[in-house]
């Protein structure tokens, strides 16, 4: 059942559908996933200490107005990685995860993400 602020305002963070993907190859790979909010579980792969992986999500509930927000929900080292998002467009945004600790990490990252609907004034 829909609730009342996606009655409201149109699907937008608070309590949407979401849903699930996980990179098929490395940390690099695109996924998609088309709804509001959601997990991507990252293919395991080592990541340098200092270094980044950017990835495209295409997903067809974003527009280029709209604001993205991620956050590390499990599978990595505490305090380990710093992860963004970037190049938000219609239909699609980036996520970068960088290795902020001191050595190389190998860990199969699960992202927890949702969008927030907005418009240009």
């Amino acid at each position: 059942m829909a609730s009342s602020f996606e009655v409201s305002a149109g699907k937008a963070i608070g309590y949407v559908s979401g849903g699930a993907v996980t990179q098929l190859t490395d940390k690099t790979t695109g996924v998609t996933l088309n709804s509001a909010a959601g997990q991507i579980t990252m293919a395991a792969g080592s990541v340098a200490a200092g270094a980044e992986a950017t990835f495209t999500v295409t997903n067809s509930e974003v527009a280029a107005t709209d604001v993205v927000m991620v956050c590390v929900g499990s599978g990595g080292t505490s305090g380990s990685y710093a992860v963004g998002v970037g190049a938000v467009a219609a239909g699609s945004f980036d996520v970068t995860v960088s290795n902020i600790s001191a050595g190389p990490l190998d860990e199969a990252l699960v992202l927890n993400y949702a969008v927030m609907k907005s418009a240009a004034s």
